[in-house]
């Protein structure tokens, strides 16, 4: 008895074996673009909601940070911690502290969606210019007042000694050039930035609306680490204990009153 075997059409053969193959590919890719949404979700809540970069911009903060240098800003810890004198904090112009922007060149659809993307997860901070970093001198209730006879800065009457941080021109030896006397109000502070000839900050704003204090909700966060250049990478020092022997606020001020060591 002789048994026939019907031979299998190859082209059948190829496309069965194939077709496992193309499900492969179309599931890798699946979970591909899976892992890429909840990263970019992730970068985004983290930009949103706990760390987020800025660029520096101007030379006032000198020489704690440099034009150019990159930094993160803890956006989380200060919502239970509160802020401290001595914070480097970046925050949104109050009002009238930064000159109007020029218009920008027009820029193509490809560049915009990159850089949108970019911000969106937190690389590019295309909003710094519209953002200001210096240093909290004055919490809320603070008594500050420049200067006394050895030209330092006064905080609740008690001095401070700056030269940690302070630069000033060769020869000045006052904290600031501009004299002022001021009771830091409810949910706000008080900022002076390090390099004190080149920082308009709130000495020279206090002709206007908000009197020169930078409104708590204006607050973006507190500037913690210089990412770039890389040379540069480290800690941002909040040199507290220069305002070791600084008192407490007035009472109005005690609910965000913060010292540290």
């Amino acid at each position: 008895m002789t048994e026939e075997i019907a031979a299998e059409p190859i082209g059948a053969r190829r496309r069965v074996q194939e077709a496992p193959r193309r499900r492969g590919w179309v599931i890798f890719l699946r979970d591909v673009l899976v892992i890429l949404l909840i990263a970019v979700l992730v970068s985004f809540l983290v930009k949103s909601f706990v760390v987020r970069s800025f660029f520096i911009p101007s030379g006032s903060m000198e020489n704690t940070l440099l034009v150019k240098d990159r930094i993160l800003v803890d956006e989380l810890t200060p919502h239970w911690n509160g802020y401290h004198r001595g914070d480097v904090i970046v925050f949104k112009d109050p009002g009238g502290w930064l000159p109007p922007a020029p218009p920008q060149p027009a820029r193509s659809p490809l560049l915009e969606a990159g850089e949108w993307f970019l911000t969106l997860i937190g690389i590019a901070a295309p909003d710094s210019d519209d953002h200001l970093v210096k240093r909290l001198i004055g919490l809320p209730g603070d008594h500050v007042v420049c200067c006394n006879s050895l030209g330092q800065i006064t905080v609740n009457g008690a001095p401070i000694d700056e030269s940690a941080y302070l630069k000033l021109p060769a020869g000045d030896t006052r904290a600031s050039s501009l004299a002022f006397d001021v009771t830091v109000p409810k949910n706000a502070v008080w900022v002076l930035g390090d390099n004190r000839a080149r920082s308009e900050d709130s000495r020279y704003h206090q002709n206007q609306p908000g009197g020169g204090f930078v409104p708590m909700d204006d607050i973006v966060g507190r500037a913690f680490l210089i990412t770039w250049p890389f040379d540069r990478f480290g800690m941002i020092d909040g040199h507290y204990a220069v305002f070791n022997g600084v008192g407490s606020p007035t009472p109005r001020g005690r609910r965000r009153a913060g010292r540290r060591a």
